[in-house]
């Protein structure tokens, strides 16, 4: 398995958001109460799923943990809610280290300062359309794509982070085939 991130400058470095600072690392056996959030890089079979929210921007698969919530359960019901999708399966791959600058945590729930946000590749089996709840992101398209389209779209709206997660997906993949 590929063990540095050299090939993926935006990864290898600190990504401030907000508030927070998020350190992407492969090593991802973490204590599974440190868990806010969790992302996939979703699958079905040798193509990627991208999605669109409405304010007309691609976006990573995933997000918070509801109260009591493990995490695997909450990528379930992100997954059929954002991409209409059921998980088939899921393979975790790296992590961001997460340490926030707030002085309260982002939901009252969610571990603060430092929390982690596991990342992941996994297949997907699309059955209907995205439930888009009114209090999450509204999904205007999901579409299935290769994965050079994928890190195309990611790049062309500035996420390298995304794109280099998606590629870095692909190659732990195609590595394990």
């Amino acid at each position: 398995m590929h063990n540095e991130l050299s090939t993926f400058p935006v990864l290898s470095k600190g990504i401030v958001m907000g508030f927070v600072e998020n350190c992407f690392s492969l090593d991802f056996n973490v204590d599974e109460a440190s868990i806010s959030n969790i992302s996939i890089i979703p699958t079905v079979g040798d193509r990627y799923v991208v999605m669109k929210i409405d304010n007309g921007k691609w976006e990573l698969a995933g997000g918070t943990l509801e109260p009591g919530e493990h995490h695997l359960r909450a990528l379930e019901r992100e997954v059929m809610e954002e991409l209409g999708a059921e998980l088939v399966t899921y393979e975790p791959f790296g992590c961001f280290k997460c340490h926030s600058f707030a002085k309260e945590p982002y939901r009252p729930h969610i571990p603060h300062p430092d929390f982690v946000r596991l990342i992941g590749y996994g297949e997907v089996r699309l059955v209907g359309k995205p439930l888009n709840p009114p209090d999450g992101e509204q999904v205007i398209a999901v579409e299935l794509v290769d994965i050079d389209e994928a890190v195309n779209r990611f790049n062309s709206i500035g996420r390298q982070d995304i794109a280099e997660l998606y590629r870095l997906a692909d190659q732990i993949r195609r590595q394990k085939q």
